[in-house]
């Protein structure tokens, strides 16, 4: 007889496929297919946050990997950059309920940045990462699967555009510069942020929501935050056009470079005065 963590785990994997199909199953696979960020052979390390997506796309891999026709492998592994015991329990009592075997790896990386007063938030990011492509590297993994959705790439481009005056995507995969062999992918890239929402909802999972604790007790820190206001910039958007969010996410396919002044590609600068005479 199953028992109610097996019961409950039967029961999102079902609706993911049937119920749920349409706004998050058919987008997921639709990612793994056009994006081919998935092959034969491979073993993926499934970085699990503690938080929604993550925990929605270790469930999404799962399924493909039983139901799927491609032959690959997964490990599910929860960085601890220093949560508390709380959020650490949080985390295995989610993994348990959802039938999701996770593995931790302890890193001290809340530690060396809680010195630090400029940009803190940057630094550990890119120390988090690094602590990923290694732990990747060490378990034989050749991809590390990260949870970030339809939104996130949407909210990328804002801020590039916006903050950083250049035309940027967060791309569905890409190749480490620092750890050869070794990809990013983004499987939930098709999959927006209220369906993901609608789908814990449905079910009563609670997810931990930020596990920093230099921030979490800070609203106001993370209110003003560039990524916030790209949230708040997008909600509006869609009241305006409910096409919006879609539009700006396929003009990342649908670049003219013949009507563009300037570009960078493979670090190369090329303008088009550049052959503007041969255009006649």
């Amino acid at each position: 007889m199953l028992n109610d963590e097996s019961m409950f785990a039967k029961t999102l994997e079902r609706n993911l496929i049937k119920k749920y199909r349409k706004s998050i199953w058919v987008k997921f696979t639709r990612a793994v297919k056009t994006y081919a960020l998935i092959q034969e052979q491979d073993k993926i390390m499934v970085c699990i946050s503690g938080g929604k997506d993550s925990f929605l796309l270790a469930k999404c891999i799962q399924e493909l990997q039983r139901h799927g026709q491609i032959a690959f492998t997964a490990e599910y592994v929860v960085m601890d950059p220093g949560y508390r015991e709380d959020n650490l329990a949080s985390i295995q009592k989610n993994a348990n309920q959802m039938n999701i075997p996770i593995r931790f790896f302890s890193t001290e990386i809340f530690d060396i940045v809680a010195g630090i007063e400029e940009s803190p938030c940057y630094l550990c990011a890119r120390m988090r990462r690094g602590h990923l492509y290694a732990k990747a590297q060490e378990l034989g993994c050749n991809k590390i699967a990260l949870g970030h959705h339809f939104d996130d790439v949407v909210e990328t481009i804002l801020m590039n555009m916006l903050y950083g005056g250049q035309i940027k995507t967060m791309l569905p995969k890409l190749h480490s510069k620092n750890f050869k062999g070794m990809e990013l992918i983004r499987p939930l890239s098709f999959i927006k942020e209220e369906d993901i929402k609608h789908f814990w909802t449905f079910h009563g999972s609670e997810f931990l929501q930020c596990g920093c604790r230099f921030t979490e007790c800070s609203p106001d820190e993370q209110k003003i935050s560039k990524r916030r206001e790209m949230k708040e910039l997008v909600s509006h958007l869609r009241k305006l056009n409910p096409l919006m969010d879609q539009n700006i996410f396929h003009s990342m396919e649908n670049i003219r470079l013949d009507t563009v002044v300037a570009y960078h590609k493979k670090g190369e600068f090329h303008h088009f005065l550049d052959e503007y005479d041969q255009r006649e």
